[in-house]
């Protein structure tokens, strides 16, 4: 059984209430299956605008939202989502990821990102916690709270584009794979999506001064 909630293991209140935004049925179904099997309340949707219309009807705790749906743009749903209902959870699930739809989607405010084919146990992990960081400010307070974590980030920063300077493979990931590349290191949302996007005003603010070295690797990132 996957980790749940105390909320739908104790009874003291509702079990969680998901959205799942999805057009292929078989992996809606699927979805559906598998976290009722869990014991959370599953929507269905399989158009953009049926996924808003529920939810302005409805109180959602996660919105599970394909970036490709047949009528409005993902991006653009979870961005009223997000305006309208800040605190709900976001996963992205899609079969055609790109380094600019994630580092969009991050700034968005979204949990987490899934690429397809994806198995049960990796959706229910990422459902389970971004259900858990709900109680959180921000994907940040799951990394940043104390002086030294903000260290460790900053060395990961410079970790990163140091390793994208010396290994062109790694760069290449970087640039085909995005946040996929960058799961291994201890960084935020925010960090990785400044990464990816150059974001050199934060870099500065959250690093410090880079190297000639390391600035060349992030200008590559902005040229690509």
């Amino acid at each position: 059984m996957y980790p749940i909630p105390e909320t739908v293991n104790k009874g003291q209140a509702e079990p969680p209430h998901v959205l799942v935004v999805e057009d292929e049925s078989s992996v809606a179904k699927g979805l559906e299956l598998v976290m009722r099997e869990e014991g959370y309340n599953v929507e269905l949707a399989d158009t953009g605008q049926k996924a808003l219309e529920k939810f302005a009807a409805m109180d959602f705790d996660l919105v599970v939202a394909d970036l490709r749906l047949p009528d409005i743009d993902g991006l653009e749903v979870i961005q009223r989502v997000k305006e309208n209902r800040p605190e709900t959870k976001i996963i992205i699930i899609t079969g055609y990821p790109s380094v600019a739809s994630a580092v969009q989607a991050v700034k968005m405010g979204v949990a987490d990102y899934l690429r397809k084919p994806f198995t049960d146990d990796e959706v229910m992990a990422v459902v389970g916690n971004a259900l858990k960081a709900r109680k959180k400010d921000s994907m940040e307070s799951l990394i940043i709270e104390t002086q030294a974590e903000r260290l460790i980030q900053r060395d990961e920063v410079i970790r990163v584009l140091d390793k994208a300077s010396q290994n062109e493979n790694f760069w290449h990931n970087l640039m085909e794979d995005g946040m996929e590349a960058l799961k291994e290191y201890q960084l935020s949302a925010t960090a990785k999506a400044a990464i990816l996007s150059g974001d050199l005003d934060w870099i500065r603010k959250n690093v410090g001064d880079l190297s000639e070295v390391q600035l060349l690797s992030l200008y590559k990132l902005l040229d690509r």
